[in-house]
């Protein structure tokens, strides 16, 4: 079996809030880049990347020109392929358009693999188990009013999440007590027993999150998310130092080098991994192999269709973020009960395109 063509398209995705109906900003599109790559006996093999903003158009081209260099290999030799691939791309990267082009490769890759053995990926990686916490991600948003967040808290309830996120580091200039109110509003939709996480999108400075974060304490946060600069390994050291509440943060870090200054900086308590920004499922559980050494759970962030197969593979893994923006680009994807997602048998990552999606959103 050798890999023969391939096919990438930009799409403009909606960025719909369906969880809540709750969305920040009516209309707004995300530019996403979808790969197909093919066999010689016919399998494909399924990829998706994303944050290149304005410069998509490159980052499709990217992806286009390391696809090139696929072809004619053996799709099961993937740390071959990706080694070739760094080689060709001379010193593109670590960061940046050549880790998020090779990423949409790496996942296609895994998923021609699952599908030529007939296995579903969670189960090549290790299958510790079939089914998976997740928590509502993106209902929650900072730009909400106090009165939409504690509403859209209550549906994500009544819909049957155990797991919730929300926000921090409010627009304009916040006071600490404003930022108080936001995270006890919500805590107060949705009662004592579901479990609460809150992102900072590296807004503040580590001697805000240490003030912020104290003064919150006894709403019993699950995790307290990038609260700073992801980079600072020191100052989220001193943040996740000075706090009860647990620390989780590296959805920023790109490729694996930095996990290791995040890690053994002591910079948080919980691993979160961007799969776009690491590189693809074989650095994502690289990743995950080093934060179990070291007795620390990884999450994932965001794609929970794709990534709910790296989290059930790994004993540390702890939930999954799930936010269904890009759901919509499938024919079917994994179904929650009672707070969980349940994995299939269907091989690779049991995931179809929904062609008629695919041509309404195609850029």
């Amino acid at each position: 079996m050798k890999i023969a063509s391939f096919e990438a398209t930009t799409l403009n995705v909606p960025e719909d809030e369906p969880l809540a109906n709750m969305p920040e900003e009516k209309g707004r599109t995300r530019p996403v880049v979808i790969l197909r790559l093919r066999t010689d006996n016919g399998i494909e093999g399924l990829g998706v990347t994303f944050y290149g903003g304005k410069v998509t158009g490159s980052l499709r081209v990217a992806v286009e020109e390391l696809a090139a260099f696929t072809v004619g290999e053996d799709p099961m030799r993937i740390e071959a392929i990706i080694a070739k691939l760094r080689a060709a791309a001379d010193s593109a990267g670590p960061g940046g358009i050549f880790t998020l082009a090779l990423s949409a490769i790496d996942v296609a890759l895994w998923d021609i693999k699952g599908k030529a053995l007939d296995q579903p990926l969670w189960k090549l990686l290790g299958g510790h188990r079939d089914r998976v916490p997740t928590y509502a991600s993106g209902a929650l948003r900072r730009g909400l009013t106090d009165d939409q967040a504690q509403q859209a808290a209550r549906t994500l309830v009544e819909k049957g999440f155990r797991e919730m996120k929300t926000q921090m580091a409010l627009p304009g200039n916040p006071t600490p007590e404003d930022e108080m109110r936001r995270v006890r509003m919500v805590r107060e939709a949705i009662g004592p027993d579901i479990k609460l996480m809150c992102d900072i999108n590296q807004r503040w400075r580590p001697e805000q999150a240490i003030d912020i974060g104290s003064r919150v304490e006894d709403v019993g946060l699950f995790w307290l998310e990038d609260v700073t600069t992801a980079d600072d390994y020191q100052g989220l050291a001193r943040v996740t130092a000075a706090l009860n509440t647990p620390i989780a943060g590296g959805e920023y870090l790109w490729g694996i080098a930095p996990f290791r200054q995040m890690i053994e900086a002591r910079s948080v308590d919980i691993v979160m991994v961007d799969i776009a920004r690491a590189g693809g499922v074989t650095p994502w559980m690289k990743i995950a192999g080093m934060a179990e050494a070291f007795n620390l759970p990884i999450v994932s962030h965001v794609m929970p269709e794709i990534l709910v197969h790296v989290v059930a593979a790994c004993p540390n893994g702890l939930t999954v973020e799930y936010m269904p923006r890009m759901l919509a680009l499938y024919e079917e994807t994994p179904p929650i009960e009672n707070g969980e997602l349940v994995l299939s048998d269907k091989p690779g990552l049991g995931l179809k395109f929904d062609e008629k999606a695919i041509a309404a959103f195609t850029a």
